[in-house]
């Protein structure tokens, strides 16, 4: 069991930080309470690790080949680097993370799978770009929908809290879907539990994340999306939900963060204002480089560290 704590670590902090790119806008916003935020996202975000969690965690677990005390450093090393980047203000990718210290695990076993290697890589870069663009074609179609609607204040307000409601618990159920892979799939690859036994626990751990840390988080994100209006906000949400349930069904693991980025950018395209300032993209770009690079160097340094205590050179 106590090898699984830098994993269950990893999904409660995923939780805390990655529930805000899902309910964030609505609770900062007032539409939504916090705790009906929270427990529809931990309840969908179990429902889909269990559910439509299974491909990310073969793809993960197929990169390399793990022991258990592989596994249990691939996770600490992920944590680490997720820690440092956070110290460093970088936008953090958990995914990433979690990617770089099983290459670090790679490098010393002299296995990695190239295939799905570069199906990963592929599908970080293309992350902000498909939520962009899912954005734009749901705020053209959605908008048309919206104008034409003869409903007064009142009304909008109210359908705009239930379309913000649906989207959330659908991105919610799409984050735990994608995302629990991050959290366990090295110990199935560890041989140490089963797929269902780790999507288990770590739609559980992020779950917990969700209840227990998510609310300074998720109170405060709306400062960051402050130009977005409510309609705005809501084609974020369902952008965001869309572009990780569409990854989820290729069985890559990406980042929710990520996803937003390109969403509000996509806002920012179609009404011609510059939403994400230049200095944002520059440190998530900064971000894409650092964090699996560093991942990977602390996973390498904790196993040859290891090797010599265990050797007493």
């Amino acid at each position: 069991m106590y090898s699984l704590l830098g994993g269950i670590f990893l999904g409660w902090s995923l939780g805390a930080n990655d529930a805000s790119n899902i309910f964030g806008t609505a609770v900062s916003s007032r539409m939504i309470k916090f705790w009906t935020a929270a427990l529809l996202a931990s309840i969908f975000v179990i429902l889909g690790a269990l559910i439509s969690g299974q491909a990310g965690i073969e793809t993960l677990k197929g990169l390399t080949s793990f022991d258990l005390s592989q596994a249990v450093i691939s996770s600490i090393a992920a944590a680490l680097t997720v820690s440092v980047m956070t110290f460093l203000g970088l936008p953090v990718s958990t995914s990433q993370a979690v990617v770089g210290a099983i290459i670090g695990i790679g490098i010393i076993n002299s296995q990695l799978h190239l295939a799905g290697l570069g199906k990963v890589f592929i599908c970080w870069f293309t992350t902000p770009v498909g939520g962009a663009l899912i954005t734009m074609i749901l705020y053209k179609i959605l908008a048309f929908v919206y104008n034409h609607l003869k409903i007064g204040l009142f009304g909008s307000d109210q359908l705009l809290k239930i379309c913000l409601i649906i989207s959330g618990s659908y991105g919610a159920y799409a984050l735990g879907a994608n995302n629990v892979a991050n959290v366990t799939a090295v110990f199935v690859g560890a041989g140490t539990l089963s797929i269902l036994e780790a999507a288990l626990i770590g739609g559980l751990s992020i779950a917990f994340g969700i209840l227990t840390f998510s609310r300074p988080v998720m109170e405060t994100i709306g400062k960051k999306l402050v130009s977005l209006d409510p309609f705005s906000a809501l084609m974020v949400s369902m952008a965001v939900g869309i572009t990780i349930h569409i990854y989820t069904i290729i069985g890559v693991p990406v980042s929710s963060s990520q996803a937003v980025v390109g969403s509000v950018l996509g806002i920012g395209i179609i009404k011609g204002a510059s939403t994400v300032s230049i200095h944002t993209l520059k440190n998530i770009l900064l971000a894409w480089f650092l964090t699996p690079v560093i991942a990977c160097l602390i996973a390498i340094l904790i196993t040859f560290g290891s090797y010599l205590e265990y050797t007493g050179k």
